[in-house]
């Protein structure tokens, strides 16, 4: 049971079919699920959601939720992150989720508060575009993974990526926040 949520009942998520609890927060996941599919053009099957990520940080390790991988053609293209709140606050470690998903950093970085929207290049940080509508589409991300490299990251960035999730998404969660699990 969750006690940090108002938990008003059940709902189905639209991208799997599964009832999950019903929370502000996962009214805010399925508007953007279907953002992504009704707007932006990508097909169900090539968003995953609630994709769990172990990350450690020197003997720490934990697992932690990333809302959304987008692929196209079975590469992953984007990353989104959800958090409600202020969007800023949510660059570094949306980031570094970026550089430790996948064998390759991820190129696009999403951080939403449901609301807002700001699109980051991954590789630099740098702010793209801003708001929900700006998100990029299906043909959109396809064409900037023609062009991209799909290079591995170096395993010292790994480790400083992991070290960054570690101390926004575990070490900064509330006890009660049943979405990260610490492991032994």
């Amino acid at each position: 049971m969750n006690d940090h949520h108002l938990i008003m009942g059940e709902l189905t998520d639209y991208l799997t079919g599964r009832r999950l609890e019903d929370t502000h927060d996962e009214r805010y996941r399925q508007k953007l699920a279907r953002h992504l599919v009704e707007y932006c053009g990508f097909d169900k099957q090539a968003i995953t959601p609630r994709f769990k990520l172990t990350v450690s940080a020197c003997d720490k390790r934990a697992i932690i939720p990333v809302d959304f991988l987008v692929a196209v053609d079975g590469k992953i293209g984007m990353v989104m992150k959800y958090g409600p709140g202020s969007l800023v606050t949510r660059h570094n470690p949306a980031l570094a989720v970026a550089r430790v998903v996948g064998p390759y950093q991820i190129p696009v970085v999403v951080v939403t508060n449901g609301e807002g929207a700001h699109v980051l290049d991954s590789r630099t940080g740098d702010l793209q575009a801003e708001g929900l509508a700006n998100i990029p589409s299906r043909e959109t991300l396809a064409a900037r993974l023609q062009a991209y490299d799909f290079e591995p990251v170096s395993i010292k960035m790994v480790e400083m990526a992991n070290k960054i999730i570690y101390a926004f998404e575990v070490d900064d969660s509330c006890p009660c926040d049943t979405d990260v699990c610490r492991l032994p």
